[in-house]
């Protein structure tokens, strides 16, 4: 599953707001945050972790989940170039509409 559908899912952002939060979080400490049974948070921090948007390393018993930076920096990265190019398409719009204001307030 790639990042964009693995973040499509609310339970996912909000595992992945939490890591933010906290840096990193033992999987029983995210468990304890959520109302589902361990199963479906398992198999949400698995998406995640396969879509590379979560790193885990295994501690004694403990798996401890953080955030991956390079992949959420790849997602700034992407926002920032669309939210670029939705500003400059707003800005092309609103000199159209701003000439077409002008010619008709010419023709009264």
């Amino acid at each position: 599953m790639d990042a964009f559908s693995a973040i499509a899912e609310p339970n996912r952002r909000r595992i992945l707001e939490l890591l933010a939060a906290f840096g990193a979080l033992a999987a029983s400490d995210i468990y304890a945050r959520f109302g589902t049974t361990h199963a479906a948070v398992s198999q949400h921090l698995k998406v995640l972790r396969e879509a590379g948007l979560v790193d885990v390393e295994k501690r004694k018993q403990q798996r401890i989940y953080t955030l991956n930076a390079e992949k959420i920096a790849e997602f700034d990265v992407w926002v920032k170039r669309f939210t670029q190019r939705t500003d400059e398409a707003f800005s092309r719009l609103d000199a159209l509409l701003e000439t077409e204001k002008t010619k008709l307030s010419g023709e009264k």
